[in-house]
């Protein structure tokens, strides 16, 4: 038997977290009002029931039951009913962007309140939820397979989950620092494909450039001492209840050298299924766009 509360930010991903689950064999009730929880609860613990793997999203749209829900966990608690709180998390920049890209309003921000208003109002109201959380994934880099991936590895193939996940960004120093990283790196004391002819409309995603760029000892010794410092930084970042890390890697351009060794830190972190990983080349084809103009 397995009872899973899904909820979270408003926007975060909790629609594709139940119908992930659902597509797993979990019975799953969205918006459930709060007062029927115990119900569902009870129909769990039923023997020989073939309901024996809940998930329930509780979030804002509850409105003032929501107020009731830590009673009710309480009250799960005394029971010795057994349950996991997954929260969905996202950044307020994030979960703006993709209202303005729905053309949705925020539940608690009306037809004519502001979306960031009623993202600060969400996060005071389920805090709660939050700080009891059993997996806190946070949603604001990850892609809709990716999501899916990290709640596979949590509920299909029970992993242990260190509720942290670890995007590794190539940029270009030309176009600008990456606003949300954490840790940005400079590779730009690497030999630069660009000045060979053969090399410059390749891109580090292509063995060419990829084996120039390692062939040099630095790029070595380099990716060498980074993997080292991450997997020190991992666990502290961990302990201190972070969710999101964003390493930066940076050349020139963002075609070559950062490309190539953002690859080569996500090969050699990605085995350790502790914590979510993906790398995304955020410049890599600027140059052509730039030039086409």
């Amino acid at each position: 038997m397995r009872c899973v509360i899904v909820t979270g930010m408003s926007g975060a991903g909790k629609s594709t977290a139940l119908k992930m689950l659902e597509d797993v064999g979990y019975f799953c009730v969205d918006n459930l009002p709060v007062p029927l929880i115990p119900k569902m609860a009870d129909l769990l613990r039923v023997p020989g029931s073939e309901l024996n793997k809940a998930a329930l999203g509780v979030d804002i749209r509850s409105g003032q039951s929501l107020e009731e829900m830590a009673e009710v966990l309480g009250e799960l608690d005394k029971t010795g009913m057994k349950y996991e709180i997954l929260f969905l998390e996202s950044s307020d920049h994030v979960l703006i962007k993709r209202y303005k890209e729905t053309r949705r309003f925020h539940p608690l921000a009306g037809n004519e309140g502001r979306v960031d208003e009623g993202i600060r109002k969400e996060r005071e109201r389920i805090r709660f939820l939050k700080d009891k959380a059993d997996y806190l994934v946070d949603t604001s880099h990850m892609l809709t397979r990716e999501l899916k991936a990290e709640l596979n590895k949590i509920f299909v193939r029970n992993k242990e989950y260190k509720n942290l996940y670890i995007s590794v960004l190539s940029f270009g120093f030309k176009y600008g620092l990456p606003t949300d990283a954490d840790l940005v790196f400079d590779v730009r004391f690497l030999p630069n494909p660009y000045y060979i002819d053969e090399l410059r409309p390749r891109s580090g995603n292509d063995r060419e450039v990829r084996d120039f760029v390692m062939s040099n000892p630095k790029a070595g010794e380099f990716l060498k001492k980074l993997t080292d410092l991450v997997e020190f930084l991992i666990p502290n970042y961990v302990q201190e209840g972070k969710t999101q890390l964003v390493i930066g890697v940076g050349c020139t351009g963002g075609k070559h050298r950062s490309v190539t060794l953002a690859n080569e830190l996500f090969e050699a972190l990605k085995e350790n299924e502790n914590y979510g990983i993906r790398v995304e080349h955020r410049d890599i084809g600027k140059d052509a766009i730039t030039k086409a103009r």
